[in-house]
């Protein structure tokens, strides 16, 4: 399946797009999707484990399952003050 992954800030800045379509096998999680991530924009590779996922406007663990009609977004950490 493929699916689409909205970007922002340095995630976004490094894999040089705000929307990347990414493949994933039809049982992919949350988990796959930062494996696969990794692989294709090696910018990224050393943001993917902190990147935050939410799935359909919630937070999302590893374990969360993907569907191809998904709105997904990944948010690097922020931090202020």
């Amino acid at each position: 399946m493929r699916v689409r992954v909205k970007l922002f800030a340095a995630a976004k800045q490094l894999a040089g797009q705000v929307v990347v379509q990414v493949e994933l096998p039809e049982s992919a999680t949350v988990a796959d999707l930062r494996r696969q991530l990794a692989v294709r924009f090696p910018a990224l590779r050393h943001w993917v484990p902190h990147l935050l996922f939410a799935v359909d406007h919630r937070y999302a663990t590893d374990d969360v399952s993907l569907a191809p009609d998904a709105e997904i977004a990944g948010f690097p950490p922020v931090s202020g003050g």
